[in-house]
């Protein structure tokens, strides 16, 4: 870590300075005690990218791991060392541990705090995106097994402010991400909340008591299937976007994620040409609530099937909540277990009747789902701005705590 600059007090030292920390200590620590001793064992997968905590650990006897896994003690600053668990900040204080002990994947560097650092200042400096970027290219080792050298944290230089500012900048950082982070909770659970009045009123437009007087209607009068793949090769469909199950968002029909290219598409096994015309419906499992209205021509995947509905008895938008309303959605589910591959047939598809409400009813039932989408997709453009302005704002606020400024 490189600053031109440091405020008076401020000290530029190695990480290996005896005053600021210890580096991967020595089990020696812990020769006396008893392998019957319970102890806390962190495998990776317990440490949060996001939060850089522990939140999975797991109990173990000390005789069990006390060879061939990384040691570490309570307070102590834990480190991913391998691709790509470093780059995602796994990285987090051990805290809570069992009879002050821990074990952990022998992926971790370990990092004890000196007379003259706080764990919390440690930890804030190896989660930055700075020490992460630096870390990554002193990476060594073959592709995708690539390891962060004990010599990077011991040559590592880091700014070191007196114990009592440290102590300020950790609680001023800690306190302004958590408010973000409380914003962005909010918006969770406001998404999570307008989701499940959505389902609700889905079920309760279409449920059996209100269907009794509606038209039942066979899938065959209420739409068409697109036959017969076409192939991306043909310079009719070469330049047309693909979609499949992975691009649609569940129940929302939130069309999601990046377009293959071209070269990736020709390599995609069948595919069945729509237009905005269609509705474009997910027949295996789990996406059978995959179901969309593309505005655009493409190509989509043969897991989908492409419907054209019959405007004498249904609208496009109205047969896409059919498609998503209870009756139909424990159907498909039904069928499905049925086979072998966990997918919806043809036959089975258009072996289906739908109870379709009338054109007025069609049009309010639309409205009022489509206004409750409207709100939906609006929660989640909030929701990524939020993550956006997290992950861009704690990185500023890092380097702006690293050059004294906050």
């Amino acid at each position: 870590m490189q600053l031109d600059e440091l405020p008076d007090a401020w000290e530029l030292k190695r990480l290996s300075d005896p005053s600021l920390a210890s580096l991967n200590p020595k089990k020696s620590e812990i020769s006396r005690l008893d392998a019957s001793l319970e102890v806390t064992f962190v495998p990776m997968a317990a440490v949060e990218d996001g939060s850089g905590t522990i939140a999975r650990p797991e109990a173990r006897r000390l005789g069990e791991v006390k060879k061939g896994y990384t040691y570490f003690k309570e307070g102590d600053v834990i480190f991913a060392k391998i691709t790509p668990c470093m780059e995602n900040g796994k990285c987090a204080i051990a805290r809570g541990l069992r009879n002050g002990v821990g074990f952990g994947s022998t992926e971790f560097h370990v990092v004890r705090a000196g007379p003259k650092t706080m764990a919390e200042w440690l930890h804030l400096i190896l989660r930055s995106q700075q020490v992460r970027d630096a870390a990554q290219n002193a990476m060594h080792g073959a592709a995708g097994q690539q390891r962060v050298p004990i010599e990077f944290l011991e040559k590592l230089e880091i700014p070191v402010p007196p114990l009592a500012e440290q102590r300020r900048l950790v609680a001023r950082i800690e306190a302004l991400t958590s408010r973000l982070e409380q914003a962005r909770q909010a918006r969770q659970a406001a998404l999570a909340e307008t989701a499940r009045v959505f389902q609700r009123v889905l079920e309760n437009e279409f449920a059996d008591e209100v269907t009794g007087d509606w038209d039942e209607i066979p899938a065959e009068q209420l739409f068409d299937m697109v036959s017969g793949q076409v192939s991306p090769l043909d310079p009719r469909y070469s330049h047309l976007p693909y979609l499949g199950p992975e691009h649609v968002e569940s129940g929302t029909g939130r069309i999601i994620g990046e377009r293959l290219s071209v070269v990736e598409l020709k390599m995609r096994s069948g595919k069945y040409h729509f237009t905005p015309e269609h509705v474009v419906y997910s027949k295996i499992r789990p996406a059978l609530r995959k179901v969309c209205l593309p505005d655009f021509t493409g190509l989509c995947s043969a897991d989908m099937y492409a419907l054209k509905p019959n405007l004498d008895n249904v609208t496009r938008e109205c047969l896409h909540y059919l498609l998503l309303a209870p009756a139909f959605s424990v159907y498909a589910v039904e069928k499905s277990d049925r086979n072998a591959m966990p997918k919806i047939n043809r036959e089975a598809l258009f072996a289906f009747s739908f109870r379709v409400p009338t054109k007025p009813e069609q049009r309010r039932i639309v409205r009022l789902l489509t206004s409750l989408q409207a709100k939906l997709t609006e929660l989640q453009r909030l929701q990524t701005e939020t993550e956006a302005e997290l992950a861009a704002f704690t990185p500023a606020l890092l380097a702006k705590a690293f050059r004294g400024e906050l």
